[in-house]
């Protein structure tokens, strides 16, 4: 009887001691704590935040010669392709993949509707829309494979990246259309290189093409369902289709989506070296994915914004082109873009841990 008298009070002080122990510590405080949570909230602030200072940096060793309306709207006209491409890369990593077979799939796009105007005779207009189906169809099947088989995005599109470059240079017989010929012909497939000028500064429909996707992309990953979707099953899969995302349906959109996005890429790349090339865009995989990591979207999936593919593609083309007018060798573009390539990978993985 005494044991429990004395029991009762002593537990009575370990409930109350226990309330206190039981907050959650705040990781936020401090600077430090700050700013990490200002980097998890807004992913896409690393990349502006070097875009702005390579171009100070730039503009300090370069002047009028960098800082004026010509160099800013080239180095929009040289990342044109490799943002439209990374606008579509950028989707599949949010769902934790990865699209090897991107730039496959732009070229061979650019040769279908460039063989379907000139082998068979196809009105234009049909060519181009059968060019971007053919996109759409092989995103498909990347799609396919990827959520009802099961299989490894990597392993997926490193195969379909194989397939379609073999079908590219087979179909085409490594025959190119020259920009001559594309130009008395067939205009309408240099559409996307068309200049105009605004106060100097000259763009192309490419250029204006591209910002455009970004935005409107932006817009439908923050703002509809389809875009929380997305992040949802990038974040974790099996708790989305819990949730009661259908993840097979939105793997397909995805993988759809970003096919014809690459095959857009194709008619622009027309539009940009004017000519119809089965060897051109080889690397685009490659520099879509460089964007896309320096752009702050992480390769885990489930968390980036696509406006920060577009300032990595922007920050690798302020690099080239500073470095280009400075005289610099070109071997120093690679060298600082795989710095910034580990770098953006070490600060999400920090941004992760910390989160954590």
């Amino acid at each position: 009887m005494s044991e429990t008298n004395q029991s009762t009070p002593e537990f009575e002080a370990a409930a109350s001691r226990a309330e206190t122990v039981a907050e959650f510590e705040d990781h936020r405080r401090g600077v430090l704590g700050k700013l990490q949570h200002l980097l998890h909230v807004n992913p896409s602030l690393v990349p502006l935040i070097v875009l702005v200072g390579a171009m100070l940096v730039f503009g300090l060793l370069l002047g009028s010669k960098f800082f004026s309306p010509f160099a800013m709207t080239l180095i929009l006209q040289q990342v044109q392709i490799v943002g439209i491409v990374a606008a579509a890369q950028s989707l599949v990593i949010l769902t934790a993949g990865i699209d090897l077979s991107v730039g496959a799939i732009m070229v061979f796009s650019s040769v279908i509707m460039g063989q379907f105007t000139f082998r068979y005779g196809i009105p234009v207009p049909i060519a181009v829309m059968c060019g971007l189906a053919v996109g759409t169809l092989i995103g498909a099947l990347n799609g396919w494979l990827v959520s009802r088989v099961k299989l490894p995005p990597f392993i997926v599109t490193l195969g379909m990246w194989q397939i379609v470059l073999a079908t590219n240079f087979l179909y085409s017989a490594n025959e190119t259309i020259r920009s001559q010929d594309i130009e008395a012909n067939a205009p309408f497939l240099q559409f996307f290189g068309t200049k105009f000028s605004i106060g100097g500064a000259t763009f192309t429909v490419g250029v204006i093409f591209m910002l455009v996707l970004i935005f409107v992309l932006t817009y439908a990953l923050k703002h509809t369902a389809w875009g929380r979707h997305v992040y949802a099953v990038g974040d974790d899969p099996e708790a989305a289709e819990l949730s009661g995302v259908n993840v097979h349906k939105t793997l397909m959109s995805v993988y759809m989506l970003s096919g014809l996005i690459c095959a857009f890429a194709g008619w622009a790349l027309i539009g940009r070296i004017g000519s119809v090339s089965p060897t051109s865009g080889q690397l685009a995989n490659i520099e879509s994915i460089t964007a896309v990591v320096i752009g702050g979207i992480s390769l885990f999936g489930g968390r980036g914004s696509i406006l920060g593919s577009l300032f990595g593609a922007l920050i690798v083309g302020v690099f080239t082109l500073g470095l280009r007018l400075l005289g610099a060798d070109a071997q120093w573009t690679f060298l600082l873009i795989g710095l910034l390539i580990i770098a953006a990978v070490a600060v999400d993985q920090w941004i992760r841990k910390v989160s954590g």
